[in-house]
């Protein structure tokens, strides 16, 4: 007699690579909503469960609905639970087409990635929904979470209405990396919007009247790498990075350029030396803005706009959380490792709304690459972890 409570291995595949095949870039995210709504009550799940929130409504993206958040009663008497993977994607994703290749699916068209970030996160906790849903498994309480709009900046976990995801006491988010990889903490960022404005003149007759816009750049840059705050920040015991991304301006080159727009990011697990770092460029663009003047003493001026992208944070090792992660890990077979990282997740906004969050991996490598591709017994493992601890197994 078949083991009713082993994971079907290939229809988790079969849904991983149908929802890897449904475009939804960041903000495009209602037709893969869609999908895992249907399947949802397919298996049962009553429309009044089933709810989206207004979080595309507060996003500069705008976004063509909020997050979805599912809730479904306990067969148990434990405390709620909470499972999430974003759906949307990096827009590189739009037109995979995957196949399997050995142990791996890929895309086919290698023109684009493929969507395992985080197509495979959000399968992940729809397939173990629908199998212990399917199977009549005892499970506590559980809310199911799918972000919108991650890879834009954590949007969808930003402004998500907390009141809706019913006060689960666990969260467990699955996104990129090795399923055995308990993510406990993320570091913090901030965001630069650097508006540099000269004078304009006429670059063949009179460039001594203007002030370039590029050379107060290049200089404020200077600066910045000479005294060490840009690229790998360290100072003391405190370290961070910082990076200027985006550089635009100019039409032509016979205008002295007075208008350049650059876009920077810094970040540090310290929010008071990230503060530091955010300074030191303050300090280094107002400096070249006023140390560049045309040949009348004239000097063009910065505008530098800082948004806080997301807060950093770092759980204990003791936590309920992530002894509950680890134990669930090393249930399915697996050595638990667990690690802090300089990237930001949806965890980090989870946790800062009061909600400790380890996020999970399920098997993705080379992301927002057209050299994706996820390894299907990561992806699997992923599933059967998550279905320890959707079902408080572990």
């Amino acid at each position: 007699m078949a083991d009713r409570s082993a994971l079907d291995s290939r229809a988790a595949v079969d849904t991983l690579m149908s929802m890897m095949a449904i475009p939804g870039k960041s903000g495009h995210e209602r037709a893969i909503a869609r999908y895992i709504i249907d399947r949802l009550q397919a298996a049962g799940v009553p429309t009044s469960a089933i709810q989206v929130d207004n979080a595309h409504s507060k996003s500069p993206y705008g976004g063509e609905q909020g997050n979805l958040i599912v809730k479904l009663p306990g067969t148990i008497r434990a405390p709620r639970r909470l499972l999430m993977g974003h759906i949307d994607t990096v827009p590189l994703c739009v037109g995979c087409e995957p196949v399997r290749k050995g142990g791996f699916i890929v895309s086919k068209n290698k023109s684009t990635a493929l969507g395992g970030d985080n197509r495979a996160g959000a399968a992940v906790v729809l397939i173990t929904a629908l199998s212990i849903l399917e199977e009549q498994r005892p499970h506590p309480p559980l809310t199911l979470l799918w972000p919108v709009q991650e890879e834009v900046g954590l949007v969808g976990a930003r402004y998500v209405t907390v009141s809706k995801l019913g006060k689960p006491q666990l969260c467990f988010n699955w996104d990129g990396g090795a399923p055995n990889v308990a993510v406990i903490g993320a570091t913090g960022a901030e965001h630069l919007d650097i508006e540099i404005t000269g004078l304009a003149s006429h670059a063949g007759a009179h460039p001594e009247d203007g002030v370039n816009a590029a050379v107060v750049a290049a200089r404020a840059i200077a600066d910045l790498e000479a005294n060490g705050w840009h690229g790998l920040v360290e100072k003391g015991r405190s370290t961070g990075t910082s990076n200027i991304g985006s550089v635009r301006g100019g039409e032509a080159t016979n205008v002295v350029l007075d208008r350049l727009v650059l876009r920077a990011e810094c970040r540090s697990h310290d929010s008071k030396f990230r503060a530091k770092i955010v300074d030191a460029f303050i300090k280094a663009f107002e400096k070249a803005a006023h140390q560049t003047r045309n040949v009348a003493g004239k000097s063009g001026h910065t505008r530098i706009d800082v948004h806080h992208k997301y807060e950093s944070f770092s759980l204990q090792p003791d936590e309920p959380v992530v002894r509950e992660a680890l134990r669930a890990i090393e249930a399915s077979g697996l050595s638990p490792e667990t690690r802090i990282v300089n990237g930001g997740l949806d965890a980090n906004w989870l946790t800062r709304h009061g909600l400790p969050t380890v996020t999970l991996g399920c098997g993705q490598a080379g992301i927002h690459t057209v050299e994706e591709t996820l390894h299907i017994d990561s992806f699997l493992a992923a599933c059967r972890i998550a279905r320890q601890l959707a079902t408080a197994a572990s």
